[in-house]
């Protein structure tokens, strides 16, 4: 699929119960893909398919076609057109410098250029991009990646799916002994348990589809809840409580950037999780105001950078693998919500720097991270706090890239990778291959060292060349 359905499709906003639209579908392969995997989808597109129904749909996808309009007028009509079409989300995506850019020699014409094929191209700044669709369709667009946007109609749906992306997948407590009542309700009392695991609190009757058993064997969910605490302890559920509520505080913070809805307009279930874990509205807002003011503090972000429980310090930053991002303390993941609430996220990129120099985030993309004992780096984008500066560089045409060390400080002791990435970094040690940390910054200054030890790599697993 192109990179604006896929990521549709991974965020669960294209699913099978929604109908889309695909405008501009070019030779239709994201139509034939989605058809698949059970989507109802149509498109239409000017030259490939010009006899396909433009009819509304729930999700509307607009992928590069505006870059390819040459007329600004024209462009902004086919966005006002799909908007019109659409009754749940528009997916607006356009080539961006970011990512791409004018290929050499390639001569302007207008406010883009012309290819060596002869075609229209024209290329956006990511915050240029946003501030354009904006003004045409006077609704406020999130970012979902580089030159991709999406313009909801439903400020609830909105909502929901950016608090989504700030919540942790958090654990079951563990049972640590067995209650007679306990076993001999446990389907209905785990039920219960997973309910607060995911909201950090207890459902209402009209959430919880076993409410009638429930208050047939206990009368209700407090009741139900003093037989679970009794068999798992009280302290992993205020530890789940403590978690939902700092998560509930990173996306009001971010809320900030993209106008804070009203309380009224969040869907139900946020505005009970907001009533059960603060009390008031009015009070998230202002912690989650005191958060986000927070980290504008330098000594703020120094301290939570030297206090992160894992990650490579270094003398200019943090480096932590953006799979545990949701481990961090809440002031490290707001650190990095800010910077994704500019450019919305990097395809590929698996380690986050947060810059001690500066209120910068940086996103790295390394070549085969888990498999690649020392992976290279293929790309760097960086992103200030303010959204004013966002530089990317590329280094896949570089003949002798940065490379990794001591894979095991950017990922906490828990992972299950870590004992693997640790047992290679010890080896290495051992044989003394970490004495000059100058000569093995890149790939060929690491295989100099490696050659003079005589020793290669299979795998994580260090062993003695044969001659």
């Amino acid at each position: 699929m192109s990179k604006p359905v896929r990521l549709a499709v991974q965020d669960g906003l294209i699913t099978p119960e929604v109908r889309v639209l695909d405008f501009g579908c070019g030779h239709g392969e994201d139509i034939r893909q989605l058809g698949e995997i059970g989507v109802h989808v149509e498109g239409w597109d000017p030259v490939h398919r010009p006899h396909g129904q433009r009819t509304p749909s729930h999700v509307v996808n607009l992928g590069y076609v505006l870059n390819v309009i040459e007329s600004p007028e024209e462009r902004a009509d086919v966005i006002r057109e799909c908007w019109q079409l659409t009754e749940r989300v528009l997916i607006v995506s356009a080539r961006c410098t970011l990512e791409d850019g004018p290929e050499e020699g390639a001569g302007t014409f207008g406010d883009g250029y012309v290819t060596r094929l002869g075609s229209f191209q024209k290329f956006y700044e990511q915050s240029e991009l946003r501030q354009w669709i904006q003004e045409v369709l006077g609704q406020d667009p999130l970012p979902m990646a580089p030159g991709i946007f999406l313009v909801f109609r439903d400020e609830s749906v909105r909502e929901t799916w950016r608090a989504q992306r700030f919540r942790r997948k958090l654990a079951l407590p563990r049972v640590s002994t067995r209650l007679r009542l306990f076993q001999e309700h446990k389907v209905l009392l785990e039920s219960v348990m997973a309910f607060f695991t995911e909201r950090g609190r207890l459902p209402q009757e009209d959430e919880f589809p076993l409410i009638d058993d429930l208050r047939a064997h206990f009368g209700s969910f407090p009741k139900a809840f003093q037989v679970i605490r009794s068999v798992t302890g009280h302290e992993p559920w205020a530890d789940i409580q403590t978690d939902r509520r700092l998560d509930l505080l990173v996306w009001l913070a971010l809320t900030r950037f993209h106008m804070r809805p009203q309380f009224t307009t969040l869907p139900i279930f946020l505005q009970r999780d907001i009533k059960a874990l603060f009390s008031a509205y009015t009070r998230a807002c202002e912690e989650a105001d005191n958060l986000l003011m927070s980290i504008g503090k330098i000594e703020v972000r120094e301290e939570a950078i030297s206090k992160s429980p894992f990650g490579k310090l270094m003398p200019k930053g943090l480096y932590v693998h953006i799979d545990h991002l949701d481990e961090l303390p809440p002031v490290l993941r707001l650190y990095e919500g800010c910077a994704r609430a500019f450019v919305g996220g990097v395809s590929g990129a698996n380690l986050i720097k947060f810059h001690r120099d500066g209120a910068q985030v940086s996103y790295l993309t390394y070549e085969d991270f888990d498999r690649n004992p020392h992976p290279e780096l293929l790309d760097s984008v960086v992103v200030s706090l303010d959204g004013r500066k966002i530089r990317r560089r590329n280094y896949k045409d570089h003949t002798n890239r940065f490379i990794l060390h001591r894979k095991e400080t950017f990922i906490p002791t828990s992972a299950s990778r870590w004992e693997t990435y640790h047992r290679l970094t010890a080896q290495e040690e051992k044989w003394g291959l970490y004495a000059d940390p100058s000569a093995i910054g890149t790939q060929a200054g690491w295989q100099r060292v490696l050659n003079e030890t005589g020793c290669h790599l299979v795998g994580h697993r260090l062993v003695r060349s044969t001659r």
